[in-house]
């Protein structure tokens, strides 16, 4: 750790609850609200990466529209809600621990950004909807290449803009196949592993796990 100079977090699944907006409707949708929203999160992901693999890319808003479409129709969902469902995704609330840990590292010596899927427009309103616009020293989206995690493109970001080796950046998120990725990229790789999951086989497996982000005051 005594060589790192920038902390990056994925966004989706690992500073923000991509289940809180079907949550917040989840008296309307009934019992198949949790069901509904890890379906809306899987399809969500696969769409990323076939595109990726196809070469037909979408940026990540129209993929969450496209995916949640899908997922309506699969658990009979009435059309009526998608528009309250799609602004609940541009505000998907963090989770509890998120904004205290991100301002004691705000105090610290690294650089400290987010490495997403997301749009810059989404990624912005996400920050500044949950009071986190001045935490960020970048927000880093696959956009600015064209191609989805876990391609190396997207990894590359961060190192050409802070002109530092791989081993200098930390890396957390909670997705098993993006902790894979930007491990057997070369970032030192944190697995936030919230709901004591199996980590998947994909030639990495990360030094260090932890089950919530304060944790890592505690790594570094």
């Amino acid at each position: 750790m005594k060589n790192v100079k920038a902390i990056i977090f994925d966004a989706y699944g690992t500073l923000f609850d991509v289940n809180s907006a079907a949550e917040k409707c989840k008296e309307r949708l009934g019992d198949k609200w949790e069901g509904f929203a890890n379906y809306w999160r899987t399809t969500q992901l696969e769409y990323t990466w076939l595109r990726s693999l196809m070469k037909r890319h979408k940026d990540f808003w129209k993929i969450t529209e496209d995916s949640l479409d899908k997922s309506m129709n699969f658990y009979k969902i009435d059309n009526s809600m998608r528009g309250e469902l799609l602004n609940l995704y541009k505000v998907l609330t963090p989770f509890p621990e998120v904004k205290e840990t991100l301002e004691h590292l705000k105090q610290s010596k690294f650089k400290l950004a987010i490495l997403s899927n997301g749009t810059p427009d989404l990624l912005n309103e996400l920050v500044v909807s949950n009071e986190l616009k001045d935490i960020f020293d970048d927000i880093f989206s696959v956009e600015e290449v064209g191609v989805f995690k876990p391609d190396s493109k997207v990894y590359d970001l961060p190192i050409y803009k802070y002109n530092v080796d791989k081993n200098e950046v930390l890396f957390l998120s909670a997705n098993t196949w993006d902790v894979s990725g930007a491990g057997n990229y070369g970032y030192n790789s944190i697995w936030l592993n919230r709901n004591n999951n199996i980590f998947d086989k994909l030639d990495f497996v990360p030094t260090n796990q932890i089950s919530k982000l304060s944790e890592l005051l505690d790594l570094i």
